[in-house]
Parts: C-alpha cells; sequence; structure tokens
C-alpha cells in the first residue's frame, strides 16, 4: 500500500526531530521476525529508554540530509528491510537492545548504526559498543571503587578497635 505524500512529509518530519536529538542510531536488518517478536522488541526498547522505528530507508535517508550532523554521512549500508533503533538519552542503549534481543533471535542481525557526530558505524563497532557496561553499571563501578578505601579503613578501624578491647579485657583477668 503506498504512503501519501503528506504522510511521508509527516514522518519525514518525525524521523529528523529524532535523529537531530539522538545521541545513537543502530540499524538491525529483521526480515523473518514475527509481529510478536517484534512488539517484545518494542517493549524491551522502550524499558531502556530506546525507540524502535520501522521506516523506509529511502525516507531515513531524507530526513537524515536533513539535519546537519547527517548530511555527509555515508548511507550505503541503508539497504534492505531495516529497523531503526534510536536513544535521545544513552549512546551505548540502542547497541545493546539489540544485541541482547539478537542472542536469543538469530534472524535479527545488526547491519550498523550512526552516532551523534555524524560517523557511520559498521556492524562490528555496533557489537563492540554493545560489550561495553552502560552509564549506571560505569557509575556504580567508579562509586564502589572510590568507596573501598573507606570502607577498607572502617573495617580495618573497627578490627583494630575489637583487638584492644580483647586484649585489655584478658589483661583484666590475667
Amino acid at each position: 500500500m503506498a504512503i501519501s505524500k503528506d504522510k511521508k512529509n509527516t514522518l519525514v518530519a518525525d524521523l529528523t526531530e529524532l535523529l537531530s536529538t539522538s545521541k545513537m542510531t543502530v540499524y538491525a536488518r529483521y526480515q523473518g521476525l514475527t509481529v510478536a517478536e517484534l512488539q517484545e522488541l518494542r517493549k524491551n526498547a522502550r524499558e531502556n529508554g530506546v525507540k524502535i522505528k520501522v521506516v523506509k530507508n529511502r525516507l531515513v535517508k531524507v530526513a537524515m540530509g536533513s539535519v546537519a550532523v547527517y548530511k555527509d554521512t555515508d548511507t550505503t549500508g541503508l539497504t534492505g528491510q531495516l529497523l531503526y533503533a534510536v536513544s535521545d538519552s544513552d549512546e551505548v542503549a540502542p547497541a545493546k537492545v539489540l544485541a541482547e534481543f539478537a542472542k536469543t533471535h538469530d534472524i535479527l542481525q545488526i547491519a550498523g548504526g550512526f552516532n551523534d557526530s555524524g560517523n557511520a558505524l559498521s556492524d562490528a563497532d555496533i557489537k563492540a559498543l554493545a560489550a561495553l557496561p552502560s552509564k549506571n553499571e560505569l557509575i556504580a563501578q567508579v562509586v564502589a571503587n572510590l568507596l573501598s578505601p573507606v570502607n577498607e579503613s572502617v573495617s580495618g578501624l573497627a578490627n583494630g578497635v575489637s583487638e584492644i578491647v580483647s586484649g585489655l579485657e584478658n589483661k583484666a583477668n590475667a
């Protein structure tokens, strides 16, 4: 079924807005996924702050041409049936969501992506990003590393005090 020109213009405007605020866009081949599987992917994406869009590649190219950052981006990889995972809050989330889903659904194949600087990323780059810890995990690791000397000092002092008390009790009983 053909899409009217007004509908296409609306889609391009929505995509332009989405791409202009995105930190990362990842695209993947999804041919063969069932509707239920796509709904599951969309649910997982929503929970991680990622939007999944299934639109014609031509409309994505037009939208990218409207965003200054993406004007010179290589779009030769945008062929075939693709879905786009976009996040405006986390650079790694789209890659993680698609990579996690692809572990259980071999049909989904990550094909590439674009970062917020307009650089085209290969599928290998996206898979490497997906292997990184999320922003929240990195923050937790930094906080744990910063607090570990404090925890060690407190436990050392606590052990020292208990040893002094038990030494004094031994002296008093002797």
